[in-house]
C-alpha cells in the first residue's frame, strides 16, 4: 500500500505553480510507513510562511485517502530549508514551457555566511518565450511570493521568474 500512496501523493500539484507536482518541485521529502501502521508524509515548504501549504496538506491527505490510506500524518520538516537547487532539469523545462523563467542555481553559501532573507535581484534572464536575454525586472513581488515579474524587451511579453532561494 505504501507504494500506491507514494505514487498518489507524488502527483499532487503545487497550487501556485500548477505545472509542477510537489515531487517535481522538491517539497515532498518522504512517504513512509510509521511504526503504528499509519502513513507518514514529510514535506518542506518553499517559504517558511508559504500560504499554499494548507492547500498542499489537504490535497496530500485527499490523495492518500483515495489511494486507500486511512491513517495519515503530515510532517513539516524545515531542516534543511528548501532550495530551488532541488528542482530537476525536467521541472525547469516544464516551467520554461509554461512561460515561466526557471530559477538559476543558488549553490552553497561560503562557510560562515547565510543567504539573504530577501534574495538580491538576479542579473538578466532569458525570456522563456523567445529566448532573448534582453529582459528587465518589472517587480520583485510577482503574483505569488515565490515569483518576480519580468518583461522581455525583445518580444515585449511579460513573464514570471521563479525566485532563487
Amino acid at each position: 500500500m505504501i507504494e500506491r500512496v507514494r505514487a498518489a501523493v507524488s502527483e499532487v500539484r503545487d497550487p501556485e505553480i500548477r505545472v509542477l507536482s510537489i515531487q517535481e518541485l522538491g517539497i515532498l521529502r518522504e512517504v513512509r510507513a510509521g511504526d503504528d501502521g499509519r502513513v507518514v508524509v514529510t514535506v518542506t515548504p518553499t517559504y517558511l510562511g508559504c500560504p499554499a501549504m494548507d492547500v498542499i496538506r489537504a490535497e496530500i491527505e485527499a490523495a492518500a485517502r483515495a489511494a486507500g490510506c486511512t491513517e495519515i500524518e503530515i510532517v513539516t520538516c524545515l531542516t534543511p530549508p528548501w532550495t530551488t537547487d532541488w528542482l530537476s532539469e525536467t521541472a525547469r523545462a516544464k516551467l520554461a514551457a509554461a512561460g515561466m523563467a526557471p530559477p538559476g542555481p543558488v549553490g552553497t553559501p561560503p562557510s560562515g555566511r547565510t543567504l539573504p532573507l530577501i534574495p538580491l535581484s538576479p542579473g538578466p534572464r532569458r525570456c522563456p518565450r523567445c529566448g532573448s536575454a534582453d529582459t528587465t525586472e518589472i517587480a520583485r513581488a510577482g503574483s505569488t511570493a515565490c515569483k518576480a515579474l519580468w518583461r522581455c524587451d525583445a518580444c515585449r511579453q511579460p513573464f514570471d521568474l521563479m525566485k532563487e532561494h
